[in-house]
């Protein structure tokens, strides 16, 4: 079948999330907590290791979004002793990561080849989102960075389906979302197994975005097409559709 409609990532695919260090240390000394660190390295490595363990229990439907969020501020803050890990309130870990997000919402921006990619294929294919994330989050970041229009409404998180990428349920509620049969679409990710071979196995064509160029350390499954930047998608899906026009 040919392809008719795209599937997105949003954070490392549509979204710079590279931006988010200098956020972070600037908030850390903003609140006057950056020097409770030995350097920006160590500030950096505890804000990544609590995000991953923290958003993997949200994943994993052990937390809310919100709660995720509020878990997050509570151990940053006990582990660099600016705060007992039980004596903040919901309220004040809320605040604190609100403040965060203010800071972070204010430098915020799309990768320079994804509007100008969205915009060629937005003619001829029908597009949509598939994130592991919260809906409103991502809608109001698509906003944010000037990309929500090229979705609307075609959007669905992990939050809201009950499961994340890379079950295979996530990916065929993009496709109904979309109208489509799965073999008519193409998901288009930064992680190889989470976005890609999640994508593949699910029955769509997935689309390994490789802006590091680190295929030639991966294996790729031959049905994995792989571009390294957003500017090759257009190009990668005419000429698949055209290797599968009939011959007359």
């Amino acid at each position: 079948m040919l392809i008719r409609g795209v599937l997105f990532d949003i954070d490392d695919t549509l979204f710079d999330s590279g931006s988010e260090a200098d956020s972070v240390l600037a908030y850390l000394a903003m609140q006057g907590l950056l020097d409770r660190f030995p350097d920006s390295d160590a500030a950096l490595g505890l804000w990544r290791e609590l995000k991953e363990r923290h958003y993997d229990r949200f994943l994993n439907g052990e937390l809310t979004f919100a709660e995720q969020q509020r878990e997050r501020t509570r151990e940053l803050l006990a582990r660099i002793g600016a705060s007992t890990q039980a004596g903040l309130s919901g309220e004040e870990a809320a605040a604190w990561f609100a403040g965060y997000q203010a800071h972070r919402h204010a430098t915020r921006a799309p990768f320079p080849d994804a509007e100008p990619a969205l915009k060629t294929l937005e003619p001829d294919f029908r597009l949509g989102i598939v994130s592991n994330s919260s809906a409103d989050h991502q809608r109001r970041k698509l906003d944010t960075i000037g990309l929500l229009s090229y979705f609307g409404d075609r959007i669905i998180c992990s939050d809201q389906h009950g499961a994340a990428k890379p079950a295979v349920s996530i990916f065929l509620a993009g496709c109904t979302m979309l109208g489509l049969q799965p073999q008519e679409v193409a998901y288009v990710g930064d992680n190889f197994k989470t976005d890609a071979m999640g994508a593949h196995q699910a029955g769509l064509r997935g689309i390994w975005l490789d802006r590091a160029n680190d295929n030639a350390s991966v294996a790729v499954h031959a049905d994995i097409g792989v571009i390294h930047s957003l500017n090759e998608l257009k190009g990668t899906l005419v000429a698949q559709n055209s290797d599968l026009q009939p011959e007359y």
